[in-house]
């Protein structure tokens, strides 16, 4: 494995817990209001080696409970069910956030991770939008997370005219029964497409109208807004 950036420490990415972050070179997604879009689509050295980051990481044990890999999308690295249970191996707790694309990486991860967090960017006849026609791989992630027995969460950013009440709905429809779904403000800042920067953020009055449809699908929400 190797790095595009390590965050040292982070009170917001791993739920009550003190995490490090990871984050892991490209993407196979474009989704016009990353935040993190130059490493997901243009990742540049210098990275971090595998030894080196474990290195680091040790070093913070008595600062940190967890590990957090994000990206771009880690997933798309087959190499990380390995990594990830190197990390198990040295007692961190470990965070995966992925986008949904990689099924069969994700299920050889289920046994090494404590957490996991799948974005549901939209309703999947949107996801054309986001650089792909195909979501099959998606629903099958969505599955494995609903039927395993790993403590997950669902998650979607509220993006204005990417996702509508109507998407909603449909993600819910997606995503029914599950455990837990959380819902993130959208931050107009530093996106790839400017157009993104331009818009409005949802009111409380609109995230309560999700809220509710959404409450209808899952058993709790998380507002990270």
């Amino acid at each position: 494995m190797k790095f595009s950036g390590l965050q040292k420490t982070s009170l917001l990415d791993y739920p009550d817990k003190i995490a490090s972050v990871l984050f892991t070179p490209g993407c196979n997604l474009r989704c016009p209001y990353c935040h993190n879009w130059e490493i997901a689509t243009n990742p540049q050295p210098p990275f971090l080696s595998e030894t080196t980051t474990i290195e680091i990481l040790e070093k913070r044990k008595k600062y940190i409970d967890a590990v957090v890999i994000t990206g771009g999308e880690p997933c798309m690295h087959k190499e990380l069910p390995r990594f990830l249970a190197k990390l198990k191996e040295k007692d961190f707790l470990v965070k995966l956030d992925t986008n949904g694309f990689y099924p069969e990486v994700l299920q050889e991860c289920l046994n090494h991770t404590d957490y996991i967090a799948l974005d549901i960017k939209t309703s999947l006849e949107k996801y054309k939008q986001l650089g792909t026609q195909d979501t099959t791989n998606l629903q099958k992630s969505i599955n494995i997370l609903k039927t395993s027995k790993n403590t997950y969460e669902f998650r979607t950013t509220l993006v204005p005219e990417l996702v509508t009440l109507q998407d909603i709905d449909h993600i819910g429809k997606l995503t029914k029964g599950s455990k837990t779904h959380a819902l993130q403000q959208f931050t107009p800042e530093n996106t790839p497409d400017k157009h993104y920067q331009t818009l409005q953020r949802y009111a409380p009055e609109t995230i309560n109208e999700i809220t509710n449809i959404l409450n209808k699908y899952t058993e709790k929400i998380i507002l990270r807004t």
